[in-house]
């Protein structure tokens, strides 16, 4: 068994297994492949987050799920199996790098992938002890698969089914952005209005990740965090999908709430159309 969170002494006793695929995400903006072949977990192969095709951008939304086939296309490059049990590693510098797992974690389990974990600290705190190993170099190259992809419904909330929840009421909404663009005193390049979902929680994400250690707190401690969102469906955003999906890891995988869906269009998308409407100041 394997995920959802391993830490480093785990993951160091399964290295060399045949089934695990240990994917390093670190991005450009993390230093990206050169980062990786200057050290990486010995065994790991390299994906980057921000143009390795995990997200694509459409309808003027930056950071949706991309199509089956090119998903089925990307994880065939990288030699990803069905069988295989991933372990995602970021940089581990903070709550965006981890919510950066937390969105290939999801994308994997929207594609039905069975066996995937989250690195509880990333690469950082894998390196922080000297007596783990490091490898240098281009990493681990695996022969090219074919890996059908089929979506998984329930872990996703497309447009049209947010809205459908939305005008229902049928879904608690929760927003996991900082209070500034909550409120609508800031707001993402590619959003047309600064705001939120009227209705919505303001849940920042960052506040599931302890400061000092910069790993996840302690699942009971996340759990008093979310205390207060009451039972039935849950949909998770922020501006492009990407912090949100730290707040859907949580809700999801760590506590096990039942029907947690992850609206990847978010606000960019929301906000495309001016009928959609759209809120500010802080929630009541």
């Amino acid at each position: 068994m394997i995920g959802p969170l391993i830490a480093p002494d785990a993951l160091e006793t399964r290295l060399g297994a045949s089934d695990l695929f240990v994917l390093d995400i670190r991005s450009t903006s993390e230093g990206g492949r050169q980062a990786f072949e200057a050290g990486h977990i010995p065994g790991s192969g390299h994906s980057d987050y921000e143009t390795g095709g995990w997200r694509v951008a459409a309808d003027g939304a930056a950071g949706l799920l991309p199509p089956a086939d090119r998903l089925s296309d990307l994880f065939g490059r990288l030699g990803l199996r069905p069988d295989d049990a991933i372990v995602i590693v970021s940089a581990g510098r903070g709550a965006s790098d981890l919510a950066a797992a937390a969105r290939v974690y999801w994308t994997l389990k929207a594609a039905r992938h069975p066996r995937v974990a989250v690195l509880d600290g990333g690469y950082r705190t894998w390196a922080a002890d000297p007596s783990r190993a490091v490898e240098t170099g281009p990493g681990i190259v695996k022969a090219a698969t074919s890996y059908p992809v089929s979506y998984d419904d329930g872990v996703r909330s497309d447009l049209e089914q947010t809205l459908s929840s939305w005008r229902g009421k049928s879904a608690t909404f929760i927003d996991a952005r900082s209070a500034s663009y909550f409120e609508g005193r800031e707001k993402a390049p590619s959003a047309k209005v600064a705001g939120h979902i009227p209705g919505a929680s303001a849940y920042d994400y960052t506040r599931v990740v302890d400061p000092e250690t910069l790993r996840l707190f302690p699942k009971e401690k996340l759990a008093e965090q979310f205390a207060r969102i009451g039972e039935g469906p849950v949909i998770n955003y922020c501006n492009t999908g990407h912090t949100a999906a730290l707040n859907w890891f949580v809700l999801s995988e760590i506590l096990g709430r039942d029907d947690v869906r992850l609206f990847d269009g978010s606000m960019t998308q929301w906000t495309q159309d001016p009928s959609r409407p759209v809120a500010t100041g802080p929630k009541s």
